[in-house]
């Protein structure tokens, strides 16, 4: 049995040997297999034959060991190294490697979940991260708002190119220096357009007014004679002196005839009490009676006798003469008529087109067919008009009217009154022409607005979209617009203009009200608040105190599109008639919403108020990009900032600005706050501001990712956010040696590994990760070359023992020979 078992043991130690050389074998294979940890054979002795156990020490003897003998080797474990293996750096941002204890999780094709330590991770087609085999790498996910899900594990993806995101604005740094220098702003900008006028009142039609000069009487053609039995009483003898006029049916005369004088004949008494005067001349279309001026025997004076119709023949009987003298006066010049619609308590209507010229020299200008006023309808705001005005221009200025008369509808009229007659103001009655006519107000219809130019009047505003782009302190404002209806009034032109030019007033900030403005227009006084009013027909806008706050509205303000497309520019004229004042400073700048909208906004601020230790100023926000639900409201904030004496920024009243986004996908609203503490107050000859930062950006694709130690893989987008994609997670375990070899550099879960720990790398014990890196294989090969030739040694020593064991057993049959 001693040479049989020396056999069997010797085999034993050959077929360790085989395994170590195996193992040897495998290490060195996988010497360049990224993330492989070497294995190693561990021995121990098989079974053993005991001839003794021995003996304890007696009295008489010191006892015997124990008397063995060993039955050969067995491999009692193969067992892996999980030491650190050599950290190299790679070219692709998506390896790798642990630095530390710990395992990437990974998901095979059956669904499985292995560990790996081979960090080689590349992009599937749907955008994964997986392993060279193909296996997903698994970690926490992330939702559409890019936010972490860390209620289970799922495939990690980094779609380059494909993800896009925004950043919307949350902080705005300002900078620059506030001084409390300069004018205080207590004066705002005031603009003024032209006189308005409303439509609804109608413009008198001239076109049936016949204008000419007036008829003269011909006295030529006049004979006189004597009348038997007429009741005369004139005296034998007595010289009279006749004149003729003309004379319509509102009283006025067409200029006078030559005089002819008349003597009384002597001789048939009975034929002299009376003059018959014969042959009276035709008035024409112009005239159908005639005025008969005579003087008293033997006088110069002509004085009213009579009026006749004409032609004809009138007996002066020796009537008594009225006290009214004839009229001699006469116009010479070039001439031009105005009519209007007029009413005792109403306002005058818009004059009609102009009538003439007429040149005249030496006589007087009649005027035929004059307008009738229209029958008012009830409701239309119409006045029943019951007059009608006449104004002439003067000779010397044919662009100045005056009131010549006023007369009944459907008269007609002379015109003898000279020039300083009507141009004399102090002269009770006497007025010049207000060629604006009736004004508008707040509730006239846009449509009815009307703008005089010369003597033409223009429809300011037709059905359809009307555009705005004021200007304030100098820089233009976004485009505005608003839908003109059959609705819409002069007060809702005023609240979009107002709301588009960011006008702010007491109500913005009910905490800390605006202050008014000094009023330095010719002929006011009191303060003046912001915002819109009207004036005399005038338009105006009372700006936000400060030179940056005053707003403008030039000749190309306004676009309007009527329904069938057609664009005109309505020109409202307005002018500054105030001038601000007051030290102020702006800076523009560029938010952006959820959708990465970029978002126009516009800072002014202006110096409110200085006291003896602070220096305050306001700020206003205006955008033109804000989508409020209705109305065109571009105030998006405003404030108060304070500086203490040593010019430090000390607080302010309010640092929000809220940007609505009604209508418009974006969350709603933008809010953001300003960050006003980089501001300087110390003194400056002007005020300085200017954004230095917004943390805002528009909309960008992801173009590169980093992995951090910690495994959170933050993706790069084109705009220059960074956004998380993701989180890489990794286990371990209290016996790693127990997991089960799976091929592919894969483990799985063994009956003697313990359950996984997973955690975040670089927590509860896990290593780090270093991206752009991979981790080598941990195989020494030099100590594997020596195990190798151990191994050897150890196969061929028990091959030895095979061999002697062998002779042995030859020597022992020689024997029976």
């Amino acid at each position: 049995m001693g040479l049989a078992s020396s056999l069997t043991t010797a085999l034993t130690g050959m077929s360790a040997a085989e395994t170590q050389v195996d193992v040897v074998g495998n290490n060195l294979a996988n010497s360049q297999t990224v993330g492989f940890k070497e294995s190693r054979s561990v021995f121990a002795t098989q079974f053993l034959q005991t001839y003794s156990i021995g003996s304890g020490p007696t009295a008489s003897s010191g006892g015997t060991n124990p008397r063995q003998t060993g039955l050969g080797t067995r491999v009692a474990e193969i067992t892996q190294k999980f030491n650190q293996g050599t950290v190299e750096i790679s070219s692709s941002p998506s390896d790798l490697a642990i630095q530390g204890d710990g395992f990437f999780m990974v998901e095979d094709a059956s669904g499985s979940r292995l560990f790996t330590r081979n960090g080689q991770f590349k992009t599937n087609a749907d955008n994964e991260l997986v392993t060279v085999t193909g296996n997903r790498l698994l970690g926490y996910g992330v939702n559409d708002d890019f936010e972490l899900q860390t209620n289970a594990l799922t495939s990690l993806q980094i779609p380059l190119g494909t993800a896009a995101t925004a950043q919307a604005t949350q902080n705005v740094l300002l900078q620059g220096v506030l001084t409390p220098s300069g004018d205080v702003a207590d004066t705002a900008g005031v603009i003024e357009s032209a006189t308005l006028g409303d439509a609804v009142v109608p413009r008198p039609d001239a076109s049936t007014v016949i204008l000419g000069v007036a008829a003269t009487a011909d006295s030529s053609g006049i004979t006189f004679g004597s009348a038997q039995g007429a009741g005369g009483t004139h005296a034998e003898g007595d010289v009279f002196r006749y004149r003729f006029a003309f004379v319509d049916a509102s009283g006025t005369e067409g200029p006078p005839s030559n005089e002819i004088s008349v003597t009384v004949p002597a001789g048939d008494t009975l034929a002299n009490n009376s003059i018959v005067v014969n042959n009276l001349p035709s008035g024409g279309t112009q005239y159908s009676q005639m005025r008969i001026y005579r003087t008293a025997a033997g006088g110069s004076a002509f004085f009213q006798l009579a009026t006749v119709a004409t032609p004809g023949t009138y007996i002066d009987n020796n009537v008594p003469l009225s006290a009214t003298p004839l009229n001699t006066t006469a116009l010479s010049g070039n001439y031009s008529y105005l009519v209007t619609y007029a009413k005792t308590g109403e306002e005058e209507s818009r004059p009609s087109a102009l009538l003439g010229p007429q040149n005249v020299v030496n006589s007087r200008i009649h005027l035929q067919n004059l307008p009738t006023p229209p029958v008012p309808v009830p409701g239309s705001g119409v006045p029943a008009y019951d007059k009608v005005r006449i104004y002439r221009n003067l000779a010397t200025d044919a662009s100045q009217f005056y009131l010549v008369a006023e007369v009944n509808p459907g008269d007609s009229y002379t015109d003898s009154r000279t020039d300083t007659q009507i141009s004399d103001l102090a002269v009770s009655g006497n007025q010049q022409i207000d060629l604006d006519g009736p004004k508008l107000d707040s509730n006239t219809l846009l449509t009815n607005v009307v703008r005089r130019s010369g003597l033409d009047y223009e429809q300011v505003f037709e059905l359809g979209t009307l555009e705005f782009t004021g200007r304030k302190g100098e820089r233009a404002l976004g485009m505005q617009s608003m839908t003109v209806s059959a609705t819409s009034t002069v007060q809702d032109l005023m609240d979009f203009m107002q709301e588009a030019m960011g006008i702010q007033t007491s109500l913005d900030d009910p905490q800390n009200p605006l202050p008014g403005s000094v009023n330095n227009i010719l002929g006011e006084t009191g303060t003046l608040g912001p915002g819109g009013s009207i004036n005399n027909g005038k338009i105006r806008f009372v700006s936000n105190n400060g030179v940056h706050s005053a707003v403008e509205v030039d000749l190309s303000a306004f676009r309007m599109i009527d329904t069938t497309g057609t664009v005109s520019s309505p020109n409202l004229a307005f002018g500054e008639i105030q001038e601000a004042k007051g030290q102020s400073a702006v800076a523009d700048f560029i938010a952006y919403d959820t959708l990465g909208i970029p978002i126009n906004v516009r800072l002014t601020t202006v110096l409110q108020e200085t006291t003896d230790s602070a220096t305050i100023y306001r700020w206003f926000a205006d955008s033109s990009d804000n989508s409020p639900l209705t109305g065109a409201d571009i105030s998006v904030g405003t404030g108060l900032i304070t500086f203490d004496g040593q010019g430090n920024f000390v607080t302010s009243t309010n640092d929000q600005v809220a940007v609505e986004r009604r209508n418009i996908p974006s969350s709603d609203p933008l809010q953001f706050t300003l960050d006003f503490g980089a501001i300087s107050g110390l003194s400056q000859a002007t005020a300085t501001l200017a954004v230095s930062r917004q943390d805002g950006s528009s909309a960008g694709s992801l173009t590169s990712f980093i992995i951090g130690e910690d495994g959170t893989i933050r993706g790069v987008f084109s705009n220059g956010v960074t956004r998380d994609l993701g989180q890489v997670r990794m286990a371990r375990f209290a016996n790693p040696v127990g997991l089960e070899q799976r091929g592919d550099n894969n483990f799985a879960q063994g009956v003697n590994s313990g359950l996984p720990i997973e955690a975040n790398p670089g927590e509860s014990g896990m290593g780090s990760i270093v991206a752009g890196a991979v981790e080598l294989s941990n195989s020494d090969i030099g100590k594997n070359l020596i195990d190798l030739v151990l191994a050897t040694t150890q196969y061929r020593g028990n091959a030895r023992v095979i061999t002697a064991v062998q002779q042995l057993l030859d020597e022992l049959l020689n024997l029976s020979r």
